[in-house]
């Protein structure tokens, strides 16, 4: 779908170039495995606008009998379309619209669908603590039980208990932490993976689950930050954090890896990062799978320059702004090839 063509150009490279290798390994044996190589596994699909905004998806190959992954990145903010002559920016709601398109456009010849979503359509508003819509539960179960997706895979879901809005469907949560670890090992040559020189950072108790597998995998220290919040107010839809409050051994002289699963204004992370600092860790390494970075790169910038953190690690699964692809203190985490071997 629009916003995820570089990602399944990578995909359909790998799976091509395996195929290959499977018609060299299997030729005197089986000839007929040459009609699984093609030159392109991608469907030719577009999605048309008409000019009051409304659109249509058209699919001009055979599904007919197909596995069909349809990769959809609700995020990719960075395209765009024209409404009654006005340039308008595609929200995860018109990317949502077009996934549903694709599969009306199907119209159930295929075998079997699976949704491919890195991040979760509306995977933060998961739960209720008032009276409040669920959408991502209320998403799900669109996608299941009416438009007939059989499986759903996504990455480091905000709450993979989610699912149990379709139990009855699949319902994959892939961590990418083998491919962070790998980064950083790939990109940082003095790092040392022990408990005198490395520690995990969990930046809230939410996301305690995922330090522990890192610091579990790597045999080193995990430490947490807890919110303390202002219940009293809302500001921008949520109450405000007044402090982070540390829990944990000494960091001091120590690098600590922060790792979350996004990074969206990014407050919190600098906060985080600066303590961290305060209280004498020696490199401050922040590990997230989807930079979404929405206020900007400014205040990244500003504490790059203040030393308040290393570098920051996040994936290719979503769509990553020009910008930040040239700041010398981003590296990227490449994915394609991981969701290449899950198919």
């Amino acid at each position: 779908l629009p916003g995820c063509e570089e990602l399944a150009a990578n995909i359909d490279g790998y799976l091509r170039e395996w195929r290959k290798d499977d018609v060299a390994k299997y030729e005197a044996s089986l000839a007929n495995v040459r009609n699984y190589v093609k030159d392109d596994y991608r469907i030719h699909t577009e999605i048309t606008r008409f000019g009051s905004g409304e659109s249509k998806a058209v699919i001009y190959d055979t599904v007919r009998g197909h596995d069909l992954y349809i990769l959809c990145d609700p995020f990719s903010h960075g395209i765009t379309y024209k409404m009654y002559g006005k340039t308008v920016y595609m929200s995860p709601d018109d990317h949502y619209a077009n996934l549903k398109r694709a599969i009306s456009a199907i119209g159930g010849k295929a075998r079997r669908i699976t949704v491919i979503m890195p991040m979760l359509y509306e995977g933060r508003q998961h739960k209720r603590t008032r009276r409040e819509s669920l959408d991502c539960a209320t998403a799900l179960q669109e996608l299941c039980n009416y438009l007939g997706v059989e499986n759903i895979i996504t990455f480091d879901a905000h709450d993979a208990r989610v699912q149990n809005a379709i139990p009855l469907n699949g319902f994959e949560n892939v961590q990418p932490t083998y491919q962070m670890i790998k980064a950083l090992a790939h990109t940082v040559s003095d790092l040392k993976f022990d408990k005198e020189h490395l520690m995990i950072i969990s930046p809230d108790e939410g996301g305690m689950s995922r330090g522990i597998y890192y610091s579990t995998v790597l045999g080193v220290e995990l430490g947490m930050f807890y919110k303390r919040r202002d219940y009293s107010c809302l500001v921008d839809g949520r109450n405000p954090i007044i402090a982070h409050e540390f829990l944990g051994d000494n960091v001091e002289g120590k690098d600590v890896v922060v790792v979350d699963d996004m990074i969206s204004s990014g407050d919190s992370m600098l906060e985080v990062s600066k303590k961290l600092k305060g209280l004498g860790a020696k490199r401050v390494f922040i590990c997230a799978c989807f930079g979404l970075f929405c206020n900007g790169f400014e205040k990244f910038d500003k504490a790059y320059e203040d030393g308040i953190f290393d570098c920051i690690y996040t994936t290719n699964l979503v769509y990553r702004m020009p910008e930040l692809l040239e700041r010398k203190w981003y590296h990227e985490v490449d994915l394609s090839k991981y969701i290449s071997l899950i198919i």
